[in-house]
């Protein structure tokens, strides 16, 4: 410790105020070690692990503490010690005023309440989004189905391999459709990786297109349907409709909701821009932005459980009602889901 720090004037004409750093520590250590043995034991063991009496000492110990730290910064005291006070203030912050529950609890919170319940409340969201998508497909059957040149132009090349107008019936079948599995590490390890990648990637950024009124989001929305509406025609003409979309509907109820939250979240934002009521954009996007968030997180472990299915049991399931049980099944799991978890009373 310094044996002298700086003195500071108490008022017009007074004597300085000399203040030894040792004086200031002495006078008022005790209070921060009691601070710091009640933090460390909430921090290991948690809030509850505190008797009632330790309980109400708390945040008296914290604001005796947060005034020292404040006398310390006006007085200048040794960088060591301003140190040590702010790294336990902030520790006993989020002791004090910190959400009370365990990490599993709040997980488990956001997956039984707060998630369906944000759904919920943009339900309307979730139709226009969904409405935008559903606008795409069908322009995208409408075109391919008049010109199959336009697959070509709506599907990019990573995204249709080897599939397009010159693509036959067999060809589809082998290939695509009832293609035999790959295998354990190249099915979950690789191409659900990269299924999940990309998608994420597309709905993340349909997502933070909100913040530009939504149309920019919207138009991905219309523009992901297009290429799966083009697909769609294609199989129409090969006369595997059906069998297509039973491959599809394995992985693809998931995905595709997935990808309407992130569009929904997404408009959500939207909202809060244009609407911002009595608060600035800023004041509005922070208080009410919390929704979108929760949202867009549920999408994405969406898209996970997509990736999943895509990458690892669609090629696994070959007979088509199977797979159309799949997506059944899906569907009404994610819907009653979204529709009853976290409902009160």
């Amino acid at each position: 410790m310094t044996a002298l720090d700086t003195t500071h004037l108490t008022g017009a004409g007074a004597k300085p105020l000399v203040l030894k750093s040792n004086q200031f520590r002495k006078a008022r250590e005790e209070t921060w070690r009691e601070l710091e043995a009640l933090v460390a034991r909430a921090e290991k063991r948690g809030v509850l692990s505190l008797g009632p009496e330790e309980l109400e000492r708390l945040p008296v110990l914290y604001r005796s503490t947060m005034s020292s730290l404040s006398v310390a910064r006006g007085i200048a005291l040794d960088r060591n010690l301003l140190n040590y006070l702010e790294a336990l203030t902030v520790r006993a912050y989020l002791v004090v005023y910190g959400p009370r529950v365990r990490q599993l609890n709040g997980v488990a919170r956001f997956l039984t309440a707060d998630l369906p319940q944000a759904v919920r409340q943009a339900r309307w969201h979730i139709l226009v989004a969904f409405l935008a998508m559903f606008g795409g497909i069908v322009a995208g059957f409408l075109l391919a189905h008049a010109n199959e040149d336009w697959i070509g132009a709506l599907v990019p090349g990573d995204l249709a391999g080897d599939r397009g107008p010159d693509s036959t019936a067999d060809d589809l079948r082998k290939d695509e459709i009832y293609a035999p599995w790959p295998g354990l590490v190249a099915s979950f390890a690789l191409m659900a990786n990269f299924l999940f990648s990309h998608n994420t990637l597309v709905g993340l950024m349909i997502f933070s297109l909100g913040v530009a009124a939504g149309v920019p989001g919207l138009l991905l929305l219309f523009y992901q349907g297009l290429g799966l509406g083009a697909f769609i025609a294609l199989h129409y003409h090969r006369g595997l409709l059906v069998d297509f979309l039973g491959w599809l509907s394995v992985h693809g109820v998931t995905e595709l909701s997935a990808i309407t939250l992130f569009g929904a979240a997404g408009l959500v934002l939207a909202e809060k821009v244009l609407f911002p009521n009595r608060m600035t954009r800023l004041e509005s996007l922070a208080s009410q932005g919390k929704v979108a968030a929760q949202i867009a997180i549920g999408a994405m472990m969406m898209l996970f459980v997509a990736g999943i299915l895509e990458g690892g049991f669609r090629q696994l399931v070959q007979p088509t009602a199977w797979r159309f049980a799949i997506g059944g099944v899906t569907a009404m799991l994610w819907l009653g889901y979204y529709t009853l978890a976290g409902r009160r009373g």
